[in-house]
């Protein structure tokens, strides 16, 4: 029997000719991710238990986005015991402020996650680098500390669902439908349990046509349907990406023939429109001409979702020469300060603040409900980030819709959630 992509890539770091879902196993890492939430508790783990230094100064990464710039003196603690730990165990990756990004959009960008890797982070979307034909996932501090100081971490092997989309026009969507449509679906159709501790491998002509943003977004998201890993099997598109980023070696693996899935679902896209993923789970998906009326406080544009240069663009194209709608505010957040550059240089910048719109440095913020967009009690918004669970971008009283990038700027200017066609805007 042959191994799907992400029990290739699991064998291989644990140094087997081959596992089988369910079955445990110790595996080396190639990259140890920690944020300014979840590695101060890592780093105290570290110490407790005695570690001296950092198993490869060049693999474990140590990024403060979530509350960078610090909002308070909480927040500035969490990241001056990053700064220091980082400092003392002359950690290379440390990224901070100006070098700062989303640190899921910021290791893709540095060429710092490539194919055939196995990823660690203590946080939950560490499963975007899936994009590029790697195994990675979330996991606890405790589990992070233990790899900082070994350079290994125990996994159980998933069982893997196999996600084919087709599209009738060679894989082509319809107008403003991307990757962030079809992942809501996906969740739509299985549930925020659908794939729990599954491995999620994203294939078919649609999967073909996707530039990388919409393939890290898919892939962002699979542990909203309870995901362990999302995975897209390198092709010519990645290998394109990865090559203007990555400078060491990578291994590219494939999924056999004769590999085994758990499950295999099979979709026709060739009529998807917008999703909108309702309050207060990202399962709650409906088409866009079936929302109805919704009012909103604010419209979101950003995270390490949907804050890619592709992603700006789209916003940017539907709110040039409009202005945003009295009633609302509108924010948008590139992921890293190499995409904040791109906008600047393309003219996106001045787009969204003539049109009203605030822009701001790369940082999580709103998304987590941290700082820079916090919802008030009976706030809406409608939002490019991944969750909306009760209380995620604010007040437990307030609304969190989940849409593209399109939609959410075409509710901007409408001051309702809508789509670019009631603008009178042709994608």
């Amino acid at each position: 029997m042959g191994m799907t992509i992400t029990e290739k890539i699991l064998a291989q770091h644990a140094g087997v000719q081959h596992v089988e879902p369910g079955q445990l196993i110790m595996a080396g890492v190639d990259l140890a991710l920690g944020n300014d939430v979840t590695a101060p508790i890592a780093i105290d783990e570290f110490k407790r238990h005695g570690g001296k230094e950092v198993f490869d100064k060049s693999r474990v990464v140590l990024v403060p986005d979530h509350f960078a710039p610090n909002k308070d003196i909480k927040s500035a603690v969490q990241c001056k015991i990053l700064r220091d730990f980082a400092k003392e165990k002359g950690i290379e990756n440390y990224f901070e402020l100006g070098n700062m990004g989303i640190e899921h959009a910021l290791l893709p960008e540095t060429g710092l996650v490539a194919p055939g890797d196995l990823i660690i982070g203590a946080d939950s979307h560490t499963c975007t680098y899936g994009a590029v034909g790697a195994f990675s996932t979330g996991v606890g501090s405790t589990d992070l500390a233990a790899a900082m100081i070994s350079g290994k971490a125990w996994f159980k092997v998933p069982p893997s669902i196999k996600f084919v989309y087709h599209s009738s026009k060679k894989g082509k969507l319809k107008s403003w439908v991307y990757g962030k449509d079809v992942i809501l679906f996906t969740i739509g159709e299985i549930g925020v349990d659908g794939a729990l501790y599954k491995a999620m491998e994203f294939t078919g002509d649609v999967i073909d046509a996707m530039n990388m943003s919409e393939r890290f977004t898919m892939c962002n998201m699979v542990i909203e349907a309870g995901g362990k890993n999302g995975i897209v099997v390198p092709d010519t598109t990645t290998v394109n990406y990865v090559n203007q980023r990555v400078k060491r070696a990578y291994t590219v693996f494939t999924s056999d023939a004769d590999a085994r899935y758990e499950h295999v679902y099979e979709y026709d896209l060739s009529n998807l429109k917008p999703q909108v993923a309702f309050p207060h789970l990202p399962e709650n998906t409906k088409n866009i001409d079936e929302v109805g009326r919704i009012d909103i406080d604010q419209a979101f544009v950003g995270s390490c979702t949907n804050g890619w240069i592709e992603d700006l663009r789209i916003a940017a194209s539907i709110v040039k020469g409009r202005k945003v709608n009295s009633n609302l505010r509108m924010i948008v957040i590139p992921a890293t300060p190499q995409i904040y550059r791109q906008a600047l240089k393309e003219g996106l910048i001045e787009t969204f603040v003539d049109a009203g719109a605030v822009f701001s440095i790369p940082t999580c913020g709103p998304c987590l409900g941290g700082h820079m967009g916090v919802l008030a009690p009976g706030e809406r918004a409608v939002a490019t980030t991944n969750r909306n669970f009760k209380g995620r971008m604010g007040d437990l009283k307030s609304e969190v819709y989940l849409a593209n990038p399109a939609v959410v700027a075409a509710s901007a200017v409408l001051g309702r959630i809508g789509s670019p066609e009631e603008l009178g805007i042709k994608g």
